[in-house]
């Protein structure tokens, strides 16, 4: 007892601390991870095609509408995600062949408005098939539930298998990138496309499988969040801003700089809510402290990406 009021043990304190230090950052990691899910493709678009896609967050929006209604329809999570990665596949297959394809020898701008467009076509044709309501996607009865962790500590299964998930996608794209010989035409491709389409590669049907994989990955994480937050209509915009954040500290082009960029976005921006306002309590008052230190939180990964262009103005792992 001091002053009249009860203090936890030093011990309970240091458990309690240890224990939200854990779970915000297995939620950065988490967070990372459906973040690289998002800029993969888009790193890829940008790398092999130089093209900019502002649309890539509305692929993102296809695939968690497309699991939420299959979810709905056929009560299995498994055909949700399975459904988020083809209608997002071929959403980015068709778009690629009707639009996108015109645009590679324009400029950026008429990139930038072309793929504008697309945003509010699919954001309206959403909300017509859908309408303006959110939908839910319920976590799959298997992974609902916290597990314990070593510690003591308790986190959401689910979280978790998007961990793991996430993970394994990264795994299998590096894979893919490295050892298969679609992912030495995506290399080349990127390095030099006139020389590999010399050497008598496809390079509009190696553009639309590039595109559609993009489109794929972006659903997917769609799909993946949309049991923790509501599907609606817009939900890839604010994602998209971060991917591209991603992609400009990682290296354009570069799968190994989208998973680090990713990386250090999710663990700067969730730790950052965390610790900011707790240490700005140690000097200003309590309300002031939460103001100031979730203004400056949410400003960290832009400083994050300003710091990064200044010492490696293409990024930690672009080429040039």
């Amino acid at each position: 007892m001091v002053g009249g009021s009860y203090l936890p043990p030093t011990g309970t304190v240091f458990h309690m601390t240890f224990t939200l230090f854990a779970e915000q950052l297995l939620n950065g990691l988490q967070f990372g991870v459906m973040l690289f899910l998002m800029s993969a493709g888009l790193t890829l678009v940008f790398g092999v095609m130089g093209l900019i896609n502002l649309a890539h967050g509305s692929l993102y929006m296809v695939g968690a509408f497309a699991a939420a209604a299959v979810a709905a329809a056929t009560g299995s999570f498994v055909l949700a995600l399975m459904a988020s990665l083809a209608a997002a596949a071929a959403a980015g297959a068709i778009i690629e062949l009707t639009i996108i394809r015109r645009l590679y020898n324009r400029d950026h701008l008429d990139q930038v408005l072309a793929t504008f467009a697309l945003i509010l076509i699919f954001s309206e044709g959403t909300r017509w098939i859908f309408g303006s309501f959110p939908l839910f996607l319920d976590v799959p009865q298997a992974l609902s539930g916290p597990i314990t962790l070593p510690g003591g500590i308790e986190y959401p299964l689910y979280r978790l298998a998007i961990i793991g998930i996430g993970l394994g996608v990264a795994t299998g794209l590096f894979a893919m990138i490295n050892r298969t010989s679609v992912g030495i035409r995506i290399r080349a491709g990127e390095a030099d496309r006139e020389m590999i389409a010399a050497l008598g590669v496809d390079i509009a049907k190696l553009y639309t499988f590039v595109f559609a994989l993009g489109a794929a990955l972006a659903g997917f994480a769609g799909a993946l969040v949309g049991a923790i937050q509501s599907v609606q209509v817009g939900m890839g915009e604010p994602v998209l801003i971060l991917a591209f954040v991603v992609i400009v500290i990682g290296g354009i082009g570069s799968i190994k700089g989208a998973l680090v960029g990713a990386l250090l976005v999710g663990m700067t921006d969730t730790l950052g809510r965390f610790l900011l306002p707790q240490m700005l309590g140690w000097i200003l008052e309590p309300s002031s402290a939460i103001s100031i230190g979730s203004a400056v939180s949410s400003m960290s990964i832009y400083i994050l990406m300003a710091g990064v262009l200044i010492y490696r103005p293409q990024g930690l792992y672009g080429s040039g």
